[in-house]
C-alpha cells in the first residue's frame, strides 16, 4: 500500500490495531510509548518522532519499504 502522508499513515496504524484487538492502553504498555503519543500519530500528527512510529509499526507487524519511483 503507498501511503501519501502522515493522516493515511496514522489510518493504516489504528486500523492494524483494532485487527489485532488492542487498545491505545495496550500497545502503550507494550512499547513504553505514551497513549497521546499513539493517538496523535493515529489522527496523522506530522511531528511524531519517527523512531517512535518505528517502534509502534513494529510492534503492530507493519513494515516500511522505501523505493527509488
Amino acid at each position: 500500500m503507498r501511503i501519501r502522508d502522515s493522516k493515511e499513515l496514522g489510518e493504516e496504524i489504528k486500523k492494524k490495531r483494532k485487527s489485532l484487538g488492542y487498545t491505545q492502553t495496550d500497545i502503550s504498555m507494550r512499547t513504553g510509548l505514551s497513549a497521546s503519543f499513539i493517538s496523535e500519530v493515529e489522527r496523522g500528527k506530522e511531528t511524531a518522532e519517527i523512531g517512535k512510529v518505528l517502534l509502534l509499526l513494529s510492534i503492530l507487524g507493519l513494515n516500511v519499504l522505501v523505493e527509488e519511483r
